[in-house]
């Protein structure tokens, strides 16, 4: 049996998905749903690098595990100012008289 037009265009199309690490399935889910799931997933898709701290939220949230530990240590060594020789210290200055 010969392949048609139609499913060779499938196949096609579904072989490029697969190049760009795209892969088709189905879920089950209510039918109010519908629009989240179908927004979200095409949100993961196509937002890339800018899509990786949201799949960890969504992660966590459903898998019941804490946020990892060091979040606020890897922040700051992120911070553009991270290595620069800044001077934060402050002069030490007396206090002032005050009358009870």
């Amino acid at each position: 049996m010969a392949d048609t037009s139609q499913k060779r265009a499938l196949h096609s199309y579904r072989k490029r998905l697969t190049a760009r690490g795209m892969a088709r399935f189905e879920v089950l889910g209510m039918d109010a749903d519908r629009d989240l799931i179908r927004s979200f997933a095409k949100f993961l898709a196509d937002k890339g690098p800018e899509a990786v701290p949201v799949r960890a939220m969504v992660t966590r949230a459903v898998t019941g595990e804490p946020p990892p530990k060091g979040g606020i240590l890897k922040a700051l060594r992120r911070s553009p100012l991270a290595g620069a020789d800044l001077n934060v210290t402050r002069p030490v200055v007396p206090g002032r008289s005050v009358d009870l």
